[in-house]
């Protein structure tokens, strides 16, 4: 990827001198990457509020108790772990991170997780059907609010940049869905190939 990108870079260069745009190159460089740091300061800006959020809800018991209710559903979708064990508390975080729509601040609760899971692997060369399963649910979750595409919105002009939330909730409810199911099938499908 290194490679393509400088060459992209130099061919740039190349065709600007050339044609005689060296002028309009050196205006869109130094405007994307003013572009570029106003979108990083206001993913930021929201990164660290919904940070701040999350910490105050876990501090106040919301997460826990968002935890309880996910309990069944986790159960049933990781059945061989144990419910009370630091695995299934790491997965309940996640997954209420990711439905409040805090993807960046969900990753460090992810690696938790799969770190966790990664203790009670039986074996050291091949991830377990459940980290594989996590892996999908994180990729896939849905988000009851989403920060991260509505910042983005906001950002490129959007006057109402939450107004994606039902087709947001609808597409990552399917590829949930499609996920899930797909990676119940394969393990029925690896369990009878051992």
């Amino acid at each position: 990827m290194n490679y393509i990108f400088t060459a992209i870079i130099i061919f740039s260069f190349i065709a600007a001198a050339f044609s005689g745009n060296m002028g309009e190159l050196s205006g869109a460089i130094i405007g994307a990457g003013a572009a570029a740091v106003n979108l990083l300061l206001k993913l930021l800006g929201m990164l660290c509020l919904w940070g701040g959020l999350m910490n105050i809800a876990e501090k106040s018991g919301l997460t826990e108790y968002i935890r309880r209710l996910l309990s069944p559903l986790l159960r049933l979708l990781f059945p061989k772990i144990d419910k009370s064990s630091p695995a299934m508390r790491a997965i309940s975080m996640n997954v209420t991170a990711n439905l409040l729509g805090l993807g960046n601040a969900a990753t460090p609760l992810g690696i938790e997780a799969m770190r966790r899971l990664k203790e009670e692997n039986k074996s050291p060369l091949m991830p377990s059907n459940e980290m594989a399963l996590f892996v999908v649910i994180n990729t896939a979750a849905i988000k009851l609010i989403p920060t991260t595409a509505a910042t983005l919105r906001q950002s490129f002009g959007s006057q109402s940049p939450m107004d994606i939330m039902p087709a947001s909730w609808a597409a990552s409810a399917l590829a949930l869905a499609a996920g899930i199911t797909a990676s119940k099938v394969l393990e029925k499908i690896n369990g009878k190939n051992e």
